[in-house]
């Protein structure tokens, strides 16, 4: 039997949107650096970095939109932090109470496309819901991404892929404050709504409980082993 590829994962708590980004450039300059290997198979695959952002921040996705500036005042005015993420998609919300998981992987190490790559985050999603006792979650046709629960989304996906090595990845929302939503169309998709884990349990769901069955998904779908880093990233 094939051995399964390693994925160092990196357990980097509640900390600020632009902390877990910095840890996310490091790890994909040391992937980038490290070459393709021998091709799919045993050895490092890349990185899965997990955080919950400590504050509310909105990120715009690659695709831009109109009067991006009046719009970023207009959302720093709630309080809230703008940035600009190197990643598909268009506008959308990350906060506390929110599973933020990043793949930083050599897709050429584990085989994958880039369609296939999003699919499995997808399925590592939908993986967990099923863990959770929620099998009505769907994966959606284009142009929807991330998962869905009665037509509104639990989980989006937004990805970049440079040199066959991703970054970004899901956002995955527990016990997150949803009214933050109201302030956008969320992925610039009109006429949906979000949800979060506790909403559809009817109970409090943090981060720190489904971080574990949502692990266990990971592996399951990626076909990896997971290998804890508690190296300093800095």
């Amino acid at each position: 039997m094939r051995a399964r590829p390693a994925v160092r994962l990196l357990r980097l708590g509640r900390l600020p949107y632009a902390e877990s980004l910095a840890a996310q450039e490091r790890c994909v300059g040391r992937q980038r650096a490290a070459g393709p290997g021998p091709g799919p198979g045993p050895g490092a695959a890349g990185w899965l970095l997990l955080s919950e952002p400590a504050g509310p921040v909105y990120t715009r996705g690659l695709r831009g939109g109109p009067d991006p500036a009046g719009e970023e005042r207009r959302l720093r005015a709630l309080g809230a932090e703008f940035r600009r993420a190197a990643r598909g998609g268009l506008l959308t919300f990350h906060g506390p109470g929110q599973l933020l998981a990043y793949p930083v992987l050599d897709l050429r190490r584990l085989g994958l496309s880039l369609r296939a790559y999003v699919g499995a985050l997808e399925a590592a999603a939908l993986g967990l819901c099923r863990r959770l006792g929620l099998p009505g979650a769907r994966a959606l046709p284009p142009p929807y991404t991330g998962v869905w629960l009665r037509g509104r989304k639990l989980c989006a996906v937004g990805v970049h892929c440079g040199r066959h090595v991703t970054s970004h990845g899901l956002a995955l929302n527990c016990c997150t404050d949803l009214t933050w939503f109201d302030h956008i169309v969320p992925c610039g998709l009109e006429g949906t709504g979000v949800t979060s884990l506790s909403e559809e349990l009817q109970r409090h769901v943090t981060v720190n409980e489904i971080t574990e069955p949502f692990l266990d998904a990971f592996e399951e779908v990626f076909h990896c082993t997971l290998t804890s880093y508690e190296e300093s990233m800095g």
